[in-house]
């Protein structure tokens, strides 16, 4: 039996309309990360994976899950296992480029991450073609283009949650640390529906990646009468069966893309819909154009309701006054006129028995319109989802009592998670002349319930607000004219010009540091220096003197040569060697120390996988490749004692490679400092006889570490292969 015609119009509301032969919800991240190793271990053709974020270092099961999987739970570990498995499978990453905003939490280096650990048929692209101010935001996962995912939820950190949100939990483990209960919602569906998914995410790839992705498999079975395909999760049992769908899109101005607001047509004209109950979870409520919809049909139908769940606090001072500041104008347009138990904008949160509270937060893009369409999405109700990101929202429309039936199950699922009661207990109270009013009666304590929100105990309403501009902009936020009068918009820019220009500016602002300590300091020069040491020659304070200008020297990257040099030339060549030794060792254990915190603060992360293998190499050469860093001149003396504190060596490996690198061509440089000491107060064939010698030998040094370093590293790797070959002997004997 089909009921009364959907309100789908391609090219208005919606960018096609289609059928689900199978679909069902996902509700929180527990289930969808379960369900998405479930299908990617079952995939034989290709995987698509398009989102805001895709974190290498997401691990999808936990518990017993994880503890008896055959497969990897992280899913590098997994994408690369399954594509050595199957070299002829394709896979794709398709990712936001900019995330400088989000350093905290993403992956800096994300495309190196996920090419050093995958093979050559996993490819990894950044999208950089997003105008500025905008973002990637469409989540998508197609799994041999049989079966597709799609909603509000990335592979990424801070989402991992189970649906009872327990108020502490040994899982919820983000980059700073454990973050509190968290809501969202993913949808897997089968049939037609993946087509229009496979030609959307082929259509993302080719525009970055500017090449041909695979082909759609010619055997793919997307029709209407289709089985549940091969790969479909196991334990997620679809609940809608041939239902009537919508794709709708937001896709910016963007490279002479013809832009589309169909996810904002959609929900207008779905709201114009509703007769009696309207749903709404979101993580953000910021669009007036929707709140004054929603007012105004609930003024045109008097047995309407209206219920949002969204966060209860904001993070940090950008979403505070950006999208907080704008929830309480929301709010005032949506509540104008209406009676107080029809409409209520709430938070989800949770007081236990030992005292211990928790709120819950949405992150998910939710609307149901009566029992008769269910949008699962990833559009929030903000600004920039209706014009400036680019998002994807499936609307479900209840074409059959029995899928009318499912959106409601859905709605009374969700809600009664969120008010802590019973599905059961949902029916009878939506059937009330007030349902909203009766929600907020009579919550259990101690469980989840839901309360109304008080913005203003945050932030205060503003009209003309800088972070709403930034934040949650309809517009980009620079467009650049064209030759013929038009304006194109700037994208966003690349992460790497991002890194780029951080490199160049810290170093601009080093070598300004420096060049105004030079000009400005007057005691900093090689003859101030050069003063201050004779004077303290012949005295107890000679070495504390020394030490002293060698950390003050290191600092401010002063070169070494020039101090060793110099505090020979004043100390000659026994105990200028000698004290110049113990001050460079000083500083050198300074500015590692220097380096240890910077890396610990977030430098190492800056550095990417590229800086880690190096670092990695460094640490397996221990003391005779630092000793082979000091006797080369590759690199300034203070840079080098920074990025060894950075990178993960050991100090006492670090100092002892330091003398043993430092110490020969010190001895070298007493000679060279105290010839030209000699030269200068007494020239004679034997003074220059010793500058010739001394640089003769400082040069033989600097040779011989060479040839030194490149013997042990030829040395290491035949061992290590000799170990390899006896180790693959043996494992033969034992087979």
């Amino acid at each position: 039996m089909t009921s009364q015609n959907n309100i789908f119009e391609p090219g208005e509301n919606c960018w096609v309309k289609s059928n689900a032969t199978f679909a069902a919800p996902l509700i929180d991240c527990g289930n969808y990360y379960k369900a998405l190793h479930s299908a990617i271990v079952k995939a034989k053709h290709s995987i698509f994976i398009v989102g805001w974020d895709i974190d290498s270092r997401i691990r999808l099961l936990r518990g017993e899950d994880e503890e008896q999987s055959e497969a990897p739970s992280r899913i590098s570990d997994l994408l690369k296992w399954k594509a050595e498995q199957n070299p002829d499978m394709k896979i794709y990453l398709l990712r936001w480029d900019s995330s400088l905003a989000f350093f905290a939490q993403r992956e800096m280096w994300a495309k190196e991450a996920w090419d050093e650990k995958t093979p050559d048929n996993v490819k990894t692209e950044l999208d950089d073609t997003i105008p500025m101010g905008g973002s990637q935001h469409q989540k998508i996962v197609l799994v041999d283009d049989e079966l597709v995912f799609s909603g509000g939820m990335d592979v990424s950190t801070n989402r991992w949650d189970t649906r009872d949100h327990p108020v502490v939990s040994e899982e919820r483990d983000g980059p700073d640390g454990e973050y509190g209960p968290l809501h969202d919602v993913q949808m897997v569906s089968s049939g037609p529906v993946v087509a229009d998914f496979s030609k959307l995410v082929r259509w993302r790839w080719q525009r970055v990646a500017n090449e041909t992705p695979i082909m759609v498999r010619e055997d793919a079975n997307v029709s209407i009468d289709a089985p549940i395909p091969p790969s479909w999760p196991q334990d997620y049992p679809p609940i809608f069966e041939n239902v009537e769908c919508a794709l709708a899109r937001t896709i910016p101005f963007m490279d002479e893309v013809e832009p589309a607001q169909e996810v904002r047509n959609m929900l207008l004209d779905l709201i114009n819909e509703a007769e009696s109950i309207i749903y709404i979870e979101n993580q953000f409520t910021t669009r007036q154009e929707i709140a004054e919809a929603l007012n105004k049909q609930l003024k045109l139908k008097p047995d309407l309701s209206v219920c949002i769940v969204s966060s209860y606090e904001p993070k940090g001072k950008f979403e505070c006054e950006a999208f907080w500041a704008s929830r309480i104008q929301f709010k005032s347009i949506l509540e104008k006129g209406i009676a107080p138990e029809r409409v209520k904008v709430t938070y989800s949160s949770i007081e236990d028995m030992q005292g211990r509270r928790a709120y819950k937060r949405i992150h998910s893009k939710v609307m149901t319109i009566d029992d008769k369409y269910l949008v699962i999405g990833s559009s929030n109700l903000s600004n920039r989802s209706m014009t400036l990101d680019t998002e994807i929202d499936t609307i479900l429309f209840g074409n059959t009592p029995q899928n009318r039936q499912s959106i409601a199950h859905v709605r009374n699922d969700l809600l009664a998670e969120h008010t802590g009661r019973t599905i059961e207990d949902m029916e009878t109270i939506l059937k009330e002349s007030q349902p909203v009013d009766a929600l907020m009666r009579g919550q259990i304590a101690h469980g989840y319930v839901l309360t109304e929100v008080r913005d203003e105990i945050f932030t205060e309403q503003s009209s003309n607000n800088l972070f709403r501009s930034l934040s949650d902009p309809e517009e980009p936020l620079i467009s650049i004219p064209t030759l013929g009068g038009a304006v194109t918009p700037a994208r966003n820019p690349r992460r790497r010009s991002i890194m780029i220009a951080i490199g160049l500016t810290v170093l601009a602002v080093l070598g300004g540091l420096m060049f105004w300590a030079s000009q400005s300091i007057s005691w900093l020069s090689a003859d101030s220096i050069n003063a201050f040491l004779e004077e303290s020659r012949g005295t107890y304070f000679a070495l504390p003197t020394v030490l002293l200008v060698y950390v003050i020297g290191g600092i401010l990257f002063f070169p070494v040569t020039v101090l060793s040099l110099a505090v020979a030339a004043i100390f000659g060549p026994i105990w200028g060697p000698v004290y110049g030794m113990m001050g460079a060792l000083l500083s050198s254990a300074i500015l590692f120390g220097i380096g240890k915190l910077s890396g610990n603060a977030g430098l190492r992360k800056l550095g990417g996988p590229k800086v880690a293998a190096v670092d990695e190499k460094l640490k397996r050469s221990g003391i005779v490749g630092v000793a082979a860093i000091r006797m080369l001149p590759v690199a300034p003396f203070s840079l080098v004692n920074l990025v060894a504190g950075i990178s993960s060596i050991g100090i006492f490996q670090f100092l002892v490679g330091t003398f043993l690198g430092m110490f020969p061509p010190m001895i070298a440089k007493g000679l060279v400092g105290d010839s030209i000491t000699q030269i200068w107060r007494n020239p004679s064939i034997e003074s220059i006889s010793y500058l010739v010698a001394g640089i003769l030998l400082w040069a033989f040094l600097i040779w011989g570490s060479q040839k030194f370093a490149r013997y042990y590293q030829q040395k290491k790797q035949a061992d290590a292969s000799d170990k390899q070959s006896e180790n693959s002997e043996s494992e033969e004997c034992a087979a």
